[in-house]
């Protein structure tokens, strides 16, 4: 039994956002000399954009990180729904494309919006390359799963 195209698409979310997190640790242990977050959803901003929002006094530094991981789960799960409507709309490959570029576009105004990050333009090279190849891998992810979740 096949389950509703609703859970399918927060599945597929979900498991877009495992290969994110893959990503992003694959990525450290190509890179051993970097100590510390690759790109900003990598570091505590995250948690701290959570922690404004919600008014949260006091948040330690795990505090953000635990947020950080709320927010990466809960968004990246939910988000996996936005790529089911356009793959109902359009097909692949658009399906997959203008969800790449409905997520970088977020990725790249929210984050400066919301005070934490500097405009993306002032962002260096290797921080802008972690955030375009780890989510890829999220896009890759979500579409793989809901594609083949689509076929059974």
């Amino acid at each position: 039994m096949k389950p509703p195209w609703l859970v399918r698409c927060v599945l597929a979310g979900a498991a877009g956002t495992a290969a994110l997190t893959v990503a992003y640790a694959f990525e450290h242990r190509l890179r051993p000399r970097v100590k510390g977050p690759l790109d900003y959803d990598d570091s505590l901003v995250p948690g701290q954009i959570v922690a404004s929002i919600m008014h949260l006094p006091h948040v330690t530094g795990r505090g953000e990180h635990e947020l950080g991981l709320v927010l990466r789960w809960g968004y990246g799960s939910a988000f996996g729904l936005w790529h089911g409507v356009l793959l109902r709309r359009a097909g692949e490959p658009v399906a997959s494309a203008a969800f790449g570029a409905t997520l970088m576009t977020a990725t790249l105004t929210l984050f400066p919006l919301l005070g934490r990050t500097p405009p993306p333009w002032r962002w260096p090279k290797n921080v802008l390359a972690t955030a375009f190849g780890t989510h890829a891998a999220y896009v890759a992810g979500v579409a793989a799963v809901n594609g083949a979740a689509r076929r059974a």
